[in-house]
């Protein structure tokens, strides 16, 4: 079953794509679908890019609920471990 519940969400990165090279993200989108790549029947799809590209550079992260879960509490155990005026 499909939910087309994707969110977009404005950030500020850069990302390595192929070739190794850095770009600048400044969107991520993120939904739950069917994967493209991973062997499973839905997963979390986090998609980030820089639209302005004219070659498209994007890295996209195709996770199960589990691991989507578990990296969103390392995100946030992360974030919580440093002093709050580094991350104002």
């Amino acid at each position: 079953m499909c939910t087309y519940a994707t969110v977009h969400t404005q950030i500020a990165g850069s990302a390595k794509g192929p070739g190794s090279a850095w770009f600048t993200v400044d969107e991520a989108v993120v939904y739950f679908d069917h994967p493209v790549h991973a062997m499973a029947e839905h997963t979390l799809n986090i998609d980030l890019a820089d639209p302005r590209s004219s070659t498209g550079e994007r890295v996209a992260l195709e996770l199960s609920a589990r691991a989507a879960r578990a990296l969103a509490a390392a995100i946030t155990a992360a974030l919580d471990a440093v002093p709050p005026a580094l991350t104002a």
